[in-house]
């Protein structure tokens, strides 16, 4: 999966939202990085963007001045979400400087989007006919819709209409070798450059990756304008400057020494006894961690259709259960789901298949609905859905998850090899066809097929380095491992006795700490005094209103513990609207002395308690957000309230028996 420096995954570097587009996570950064928090009031940091690599642009597509100071070459994807989301940011750019910018575009459709190279190749088309900007405003203003069909091949070509394309020639570009040829050539550089994943820029040669904030372009951009200023005055000529630029940049990045090369990642996984599809005798299995109502986990299913139909008796796939806490459908259709697998195996895929062919549908109607049509008994099928069973069943799951390192969706392990997101087929073979080799090869040495599961893991194990014991170890702490978590005078709710204490690492911009807010308030309702919830700040690096809410919240607090809450609350229940002046209208509110919580913030009372909160939450490896410390014991992410229920259930039960 990995070869030298750069990896060539199919991924959208998702900066602005923390998780890599074909998974959807709540405690990693992009290519599943560990998130790092940012100084008091520093620019997110732009990693790269002080070494220049030599872009050429050729006959790439570009608006501004030819002569500009400053050039951004971006590779993009039309229907990858962060690239639809950065375009606010580009134009914020292009109003505030203006001629000394100028912007180039450059093609790299993902392998998971499947609609992206029609769009890339409409938008070559229209480029033929001098309309590219008027085709890329409509492609992504389209992706920005959501609409799930906004990019189709019958959408894409009523754009074109619409721009008022020549028909004839436009759908003879569409499917010239030619238009294929540029977006492959695109591609090439890209992979030579390491732009591996989209949106990616090279301003003046200064890489910055992903959909970065105004305020991480805005330092770089003026570094490179006073390069730019310099050379002019030096005697460059406008028309030679970009060139001159980046003459002595990088033409791709450096080769790491043999020891820095990351090893494949393996971990000794349990498949349990779940639903499987596919061979009785498996050289190969594939364990899955999966979410019904993730959108990348749906995309996946034709390649995992693929596997299947491609290796039929040398393949077997494992389901196991992940609905994630921000996904409100994810849950419910896991229980409907494993209450038909009550009734079969195959009643589990037929209803498996229903889900993933209808996710924009799911409801308790639908689940009912489908079990009627795939014949369930439905009385038992009900009574199922709603059992303590099946509920254990998918906590155990999502439990296990964690401990093998599974922290997002989907996750596949092949025969304990670890493949994070909707891959495409190919990134897939390289692992199975070499998986069956080996199997051959162990068969052949005597190993019988009941125990070859396991030979092979701790074969892969192993040559990753490692122990399988160590491999699992290292995943995530075990659930049992306690972490020392001082509470100290942060804001709480919940009696100080509590038998159980949830801290909670959080950040009031990231989308999954807000997703986790009503499972918090579920869990304080279902348990009442029993358990006491703590606050701690980790306002992410790349969220550029975290940490200016962070101060708010935390000037809130001090006139009172419920004025944090008060102030805690709208925040998570307006994210969209983080703001000076929106905090400023929620203090008024609230009831706060305004003027004495305005001056806390100009003076910066609360970076004390801020800075010690982030310091400690790294220690304790509360590197992404929201990160959870149940009695000590760590749980990640965005997770359902089954997950909580699940550790505080053991807990009370252990307060209970040591009485």
């Amino acid at each position: 999966m990995k070869s030298n420096w750069n990896v060539f995954i199919a991924v959208c570097v998702g900066a602005v939202l923390g998780f890599a587009v074909g998974q959807h996570m709540g405690s990693k950064g992009p290519l599943g990085t560990p998130i790092r928090p940012a100084q008091a009031n520093a620019p997110a940091a732009v990693p790269g963007a002080d070494q220049i690599f030599k872009v050429a642009i050729g006959d790439a597509p570009q608006k501004g001045d030819a002569d500009a100071k400053v050039t951004i070459v971006e590779w993009s994807d039309f229907q990858c979400p962060f690239c639809g989301r950065v375009m606010p940011t580009l134009e914020q750019i292009e109003k505030n400087y203006g001629s000394d910018v100028r912007v180039v575009f450059k093609h790299n459709p993902l392998p998971m989007h499947p609609n992206a190279p029609y769009a890339a190749k409409a938008a070559i088309a229209a480029q033929n006919q001098g309309k590219f900007w008027q085709m890329h405003d409509k492609l992504f203003e389209a992706n920005n819709s959501h609409a799930p069909d906004g990019l189709s091949q019958e959408k894409v070509d009523t754009m074109a209409r619409d721009i008022g394309l020549d028909m004839e020639k436009y759908k003879a570009d569409v499917n010239a070798p030619e238009t294929q040829a540029r977006i492959a050539a695109d591609q090439a550089q890209a992979s030579r450059l390491g732009a591996n994943g989209t949106p990616h820029f090279f301003i003046n040669g200064a890489r910055v990756s992903g959909a970065m904030p105004f305020e991480s372009f805005k330092a770089v951009l003026e570094g490179q304008l006073k390069r730019a200023n310099a050379a002019l005055g030096s005697g460059v000529a406008r028309k030679d400057l970009y060139e001159h630029l980046i003459k002595d940049g990088q033409s791709g990045p450096p080769a790491p020494p043999p020891s820095a090369v990351p090893q494949p990642q393996a971990r000794n996984v349990d498949p349990g006894d779940g639903p499987w599809a596919g061979s009785k005798k498996p050289k190969v299995t594939i364990v899955e961690w999966s979410d019904f109502q993730c959108p990348y986990c749906g995309r996946v299913e034709p390649t995992l259709k693929q596997i299947l139909d491609t290796y039929k008796d040398n393949v077997r796939l494992v389901w196991r259960n992940e609905p994630l806490g921000f996904h409100p459908n994810a849950m419910p259709a896991a229980k409907a789901a494993m209450a038909a697998a009550k009734q079969g195996n195959e009643k589990f895929w037929k209803m498996h298949a229903l889900m993933f062919a209808h996710q924009t549908e799911l409801s308790e109607a639908k689940y009912e609905e489908w079990a009627k049509q795939i014949g369930l008994n439905l009385a038992q099928w009900k009574k199922d859905k709603e059992s303590p069973e099946v509920a254990a069943l998918i906590a155990k799951d999502n439990s296990y998850a964690q401990q093998v390192g599974a922290e997002g969706t989907p996750s596949f392990f092949i025969n304990g090899k670890f493949i994070s997101g909707a891959m495409p087929f190919e990134t897939f073979k390289a692992v199975i066809d070499e998986q069956v080799r080996k199997a051959d090869e162990l068969l052949k040495k005597g190993v019988k097929q009941d125990k070859l599961y396991q030979a092979l893991v701790e074969e892969n194990v192993k040559a990753a380095g490692g122990s399988p014991q160590a491999q699992a170890a290292a995943a995530v702490p075990a659930a049992d491992q306690r972490f020392e978590v001082q509470v100290g005078n942060a804001p709480a709710k919940g009696p100080k006795n509590a038998p159980v204490t949830i801290v909670e690492f959080s950040d009031f911009q990231c989308p999954y700490c807000g997703g986790a807010q009503e499972t918090l308030k579920q869990v304080m309702a279902r348990y009442g005094g029993k358990v006491r919830l703590v606050w701690k700040n980790q306002p992410l690096s790349f969220h550029p209103n975290a940490m200016p809410a962070a101060e708010a919240a935390m000037a809130a607090y001090g006139q009172g513990n419920d004025k944090f809450w008060a102030m805690h609350d709208r925040l998570f229940t307006n994210q969209q609207d983080l703001s000076p002046a929106y905090y400023e209208q929620v203090a008024r509110e609230i009831g706060l002395d305004v003027p004495r919580w305005k001056e806390a913030i100009d003076s910066h009372s609360g970076q004390a308690a801020i800075q010690a909160d982030m310091s400690a939450g790294n220690a304790v490896g509360a590197n992404g957000t929201p990160t959870f410390f149940i009695n000590g014991r760590r749980l990640v992410g965005a997770r359902p309230f089954e997950s909580f229920k699940q550790i505080i259930d053991a807990e009370l039960s252990s307060k209970v028996a040591k009485k």
